[in-house]
């Protein structure tokens, strides 16, 4: 696996990771506990998290020439639970 796509996989487990985190902690604190310090710690966070993976995602893109169907679903993919978690299992071999 190039550095490239290692990279991807990592943020993009750090953000999806994140992502969980601030729905189904911080938002239930903010809500739940009244407590919004903890979407505002957690959501910075993820929104930086969220920031790095697709900078992370266009490099690999870029330096592997992938299909732009591929950049894509990885955005829609940024945008769902559990989504970024996904996208890595479907990396396919020939992408890396």
């Amino acid at each position: 696996m190039s550095s490239v796509v290692r990279q991807l996989v990592w943020i993009g487990r750090l953000e999806g990771a994140s992502f969980l985190l601030l729905l189904g902690v911080a938002m239930p604190l903010k809500y739940l506990a009244g407590q919004p310090l903890a979407v505002r710690v957690v959501g910075m966070a993820h929104g930086v998290l969220f920031l790095l993976f697709l900078a992370a995602l266009w490099r690999a893109a870029d330096a592997h020439g992938w299909p732009r169907r591929h950049v894509v679903l990885g955005v829609i993919a940024s945008l769902v639970p559990f989504g970024t978690f996904w996208f890595e299992r479907r990396l396919p071999a020939t992408m890396s």
